[in-house]
This record gives structure tokens, C-alpha cells and sequence, in this order.
């Protein structure tokens, strides 16, 4: 499994943001029995950067949390079984790893809904990073069942990592 993260942000946190994500992203692919090294790319900016992204590629004219761009196209969400139909569209050449697409995530808002939330930073990053990564496998909220499934998914792998709301 790969993280390829990126910080164009002077944001420091007091965790260690690419080992919250690496857990992160491997107990949700644990989570849901993929069976392929993956990769992911993950961007960290500001507000004004993520509002750019939202305004860009789903015409919302304002900053959010966290965006996902999944590369794989889902039936059902986590059903890897058709990807390598389309390896070339799914999987790097050079490493063979599952390319499960891009986390754009707002370092402003991880800390104001820290606060807001009454929790620690890293418990609202681990947060967003498993949302995201649903998302990547093929999740939505866009019900309130689909909701539900997701909310389930996210505090389970948070709690078996032990990042709790502190």
C-alpha cells in the first residue's frame, strides 16, 4: 500500500499525518477485503484552495472538508471484481498497485471541526481520511441508509485503531 501525501500548506500538526494516514487507509481497505496493494493520493491544503477544487469539479462555490476523486467506476460499492477488465485504466504499470484515486482534505477545517466537535485534531483527520476512503471504495451518503452504512464503517475503523474522540 501506497500514501502519497502532500502538504502545500505550512499547517503543522502534533501527529504524525502521514502515519494517521497510512493506518487509516489500510484498515479500510482491510476493512473491506481488498485484495491488491493500492495506492492514494492525498492532498492537504487551505480553505481557499479546497474552495477552488469544490468550485472547479462539482460547481459548489464554497470551501468543505475533504473532496474524494475515485478512480474505479463501483456497481456495488467495494466490489473490486471487475477492475482488472479495465487494468490499464486501474492499476500503475510500474508498481502494479490499484490506483484508488485522490483526498483533497482542508487543513482549516480539520482544526475548526476539531474544535467545534470538541476533539482532537488527529481524531478529526483519521476522520475525514476514512470517509474519503469509503468514498474512494465506492460509498455514498446521499441516503439516509447510505449514511447510516458509511457512519457505521468510519467509527468501526477508528475504533480499532483506538483514535477516539479523546
Amino acid at each position: 500500500m501506497s500514501v502519497y501525501l502532500e502538504n502545500e500548506t505550512d499547517t503543522e500538526f502534533e501527529f504524525d499525518v502521514r502515519e494517521t494516514a497510512e493506518l487509516v487507509v489500510e484498515k479500510v481497505l482491510d476493512m473491506e477485503g481488498c485484495p491488491y496493494e493500492a495506492a492514494v493520493n492525498i492532498l492537504l491544503t487551505d480553505n481557499e484552495g479546497i474552495w477552488q477544487f469544490n468550485r472547479d469539479f462539482r460547481d459548489v462555490d464554497r470551501p468543505t472538508d475533504v473532496l474524494s476523486f475515485p478512480n474505479i467506476a463501483y456497481e456495488t460499492p467495494a466490489d473490486l471484481r471487475h477492475v482488472e477488465e479495465n487494468a490499464a485504466d486501474c492499476f500503475e504499470p510500474d508498481t502494479g498497485e490499484l490506483m484508488l484515486g485522490d483526498i483533497i482534505i482542508s487543513v482549516d477545517k480539520v482544526k475548526e471541526q476539531a474544535e467545534a466537535y470538541g476533539h482532537g485534531r488527529k481524531r478529526e483527520f483519521a476522520f475525514l481520511c476514512a470517509h474519503s476512503m469509503l468514498h474512494l471504495l465506492g460509498y455514498d451518503h446521499m441516503t439516509e441508509e447510505e449514511a447510516a452504512v458509511m457512519e457505521e464503517k468510519q467509527e468501526k475503523a477508528l475504533q480499532e485503531l483506538q483514535i477516539t474522540r479523546e
